[in-house]
């Protein structure tokens, strides 16, 4: 089994997947990549297959196909040597029935000639040969009695051979014609040739007889490759044939080639064993290989279908799996950057703690330094400007106090160790969290209204939480409007002893697609003057303390949160035992 990790691919996309480079030019190369490599995986074994099945397929079914039409030009051809050997057993038959004196008989002959023209039919003439050469009998149409062949090629094969079968040709009578010759041998030793001539009407019947379609073409042609019938296509009888045949006896053959016009042929071809001809059978190759052409067309069609599939496959898992790549290498650069910020944020807040704390000191030796005065001021009564320094202490005394509930606050948001329950007046909470924010609202002019319910519920809650969320709201709020906007805090009571806060704004709102995630974690829409995570905070305080948050906004016309807490907050009952009501 392969170990995929192990292997030459893996290697290469690992060394192209940087998830620290997040630029967009990475994904196009690795997109790239990956879409080539799984091409190359997934077309290379299909294309492989189909090349080897259309090699195999092809010789496969080329010898099924070119099978038959060998086997119809064998068949062709033994029924042409049957017809030669009919002949030419007749003429021997003859020879042999009748003694040279019955066929030398004029009458004779021509009565044989026409019981052969009758019975057998194609027989043109009939003629007695002597030793020598002359034609000494004849029964035809032409005035051939008298004629010397001892010079012609017929006679003298049919000594050597005693039978003689020759090509087609023309002569004295202008049609086809074929010679037919056997020779005869007495007993006393002499000899003579008996010569028929037969027409060539029965060699078209049988080519007409092996029903090729209308585009192919079947012809004889002697050793010099001359037509002996007539080509549909190619030339007539005693033409030169255009192609180059193979003339060897006894054997058949079938290639490819192309003809006078340019078209490829198959062609098929069987020599004869009786006589110096070869049946030559010509088709397209487009007829003769047709369900080849389809069978490959199909192949071909099938291949792009699948590789169409493939492709479309390949593309939407790649886009699919750069898409989650770069979803995830964002995912993981936010996350870095929030931890960064959440731990900034967190020194930040063990600083303010610390600060807090150092200012707490001081504060409390002024408190007591000016307790002090004021002391000693009590036991001097002769002192004049007792009044004045009186009123001078009381100044700082309330600065103090003015600085140790700021400290406080600031502890109280920075580092909240445990949770505290306590019974509340909200309103009195809200105006308390106003305090930080009196100085912007006044520098800025905008218009904060209060419209809170008296006497509003008392509530058991946790103070320091709700101060926080409070703070959280009004400042988005006041990030919200512009200089001389209007925020407006409403409250009043719900039924079982809960209440209702509203804070709403005349700011820019919120649009719809970003509405759905201001309560997701370090989500902000303020970019580098934001953490993204005050109405997170908010809500999972809400939440936990048995209450309920929501938002509906309206792009350029504002935005109105809404909070419904209950009577009595929903901590674990651990914390109900620690922190009892007051």
């Amino acid at each position: 089994m392969i170990n995929f990790k192990n292997s030459k691919i893996y290697t290469l996309l690992s060394s192209l997947y940087n998830p620290g480079n997040s630029s967009p030019e990475h994904y196009v190369v690795l997109r790239r990549l990956i879409i080539t490599i799984m091409l190359i995986v997934t077309t290379l074994p299909m294309g492989t297959m189909i090349v080897i099945n259309h090699f195999q397929y092809r010789n496969h079914l080329r010898n099924e196909i070119t099978t038959p039409i060998l086997t119809l030009a064998n068949k062709t051809k033994h029924s042409f040597e049957i017809l030669l050997e009919a002949r030419l057993s007749t003429v021997r038959f003859i020879a042999t029935a009748y003694t040279y004196e019955e066929l030398n008989d004029s009458q004779n002959i021509k009565r044989i000639l026409m019981f052969l023209k009758k019975e057998f039919g194609g027989f043109v003439d009939l003629g007695l040969i002597d030793s020598n050469g002359i034609l000494n009998s004849y029964a035809g149409p032409y005035p051939l009695l008298g004629k010397n062949y001892s010079e012609q090629t017929s006679f003298q094969e049919t000594l050597i051979k005693g039978k003689y079968i020759s090509n087609v040709f023309l002569g004295h009578r202008k049609f086809p014609h074929i010679v037919v010759a056997v020779q005869h041998l007495t007993d006393e030793g002499k000899t003579w040739i008996l010569r028929a001539t037969i027409d060539t009407d029965k060699f078209d019947s049988l080519i007409q007889s092996m029903g090729l379609d209308p585009k192919s073409d079947a012809f004889l042609i002697d050793t010099q490759g001359v037509f002996q019938t007539n080509s549909k296509f190619y030339g007539k009888t005693l033409e030169q044939c255009p192609f180059d045949i193979p003339s060897q006896k006894f054997e058949s053959h079938i290639y490819e080639t192309v003809d006078p016009e340019g078209q490829e042929v198959v062609i098929a071809s069987v020599g004869f064993n009786a006589a110096n001809y070869t049946l030559v059978i010509v088709k397209p190759r487009s007829v003769v290989l047709q369900s080849w052409y389809a069978l490959k067309t199909e192949l071909f069609i099938v291949f792009l279908i699948g590789l169409f599939f493939i492709v479309i496959a390949i593309f939407k898992i790649t886009n699919s799996l750069i898409l989650r790549l770069k979803e995830s290498d964002e995912k993981r650069e936010n996350t870095l950057a929030e931890l960064q910020h959440t731990q900034k944020l967190s020194s930040i807040g063990r600083l303010a703690a610390g600060v807090a704390h150092e200012i707490n000191n001081p504060l409390a030796i002024i408190n007591e330094k000016a307790g002090l005065m004021n002391d000693i001021m009590e036991f001097s009564a002769d002192f004049s400007q007792s009044e004045k320094f009186r009123l001078l202490i009381a100044s700082i005394l309330k600065s103090v106090e003015r600085c140790r509930k700021i400290t406080h606050r600031l502890l109280g948001f920075a580092k909240r160790i445990e949770v505290q329950r306590e019974s509340m007046d909200t309103n009195a909470v809200i105006k308390e969290v106003l305090g930080f924010l009196e100085r912007e609202a006044l520098y800025r002019k905008i218009d904060i209204r209060l419209n809170l319910m008296e006497p509003l519920n008392i509530i058991v809650s946790d103070r320091g939480q709700i101060q926080q969320v409070f703070l959280n709201l009004l400042t988005n709020a006041f990030d919200a409007v512009k200089n001389g906007g209007i925020i407006n805090i409403k409250t009043e009571n719900m039924d079982e002893g809960g209440i209702k806060i509203q804070v709403n704004d005349n700011g820019c709102g919120i649009p719809e697609d970003i509405i759905k995630h201001v309560f997701d974690p370090f989500f902000s829409t303020k970019k580098e003057k934001g953490t993204g995570l005050g109405l997170s905070i908010s809500y999972g305080i809400i939440d936990r303390l048995g209450g309920s948050i929501s938002v509906s906004s309206h792009v350029n016309q504002g935005t109105e949160f809404t909070i419904i807490l209950p009577k009595i907050s929903e901590h674990s009952p651990e914390e109900h035992n620690e922190h009892p009501t007051n």
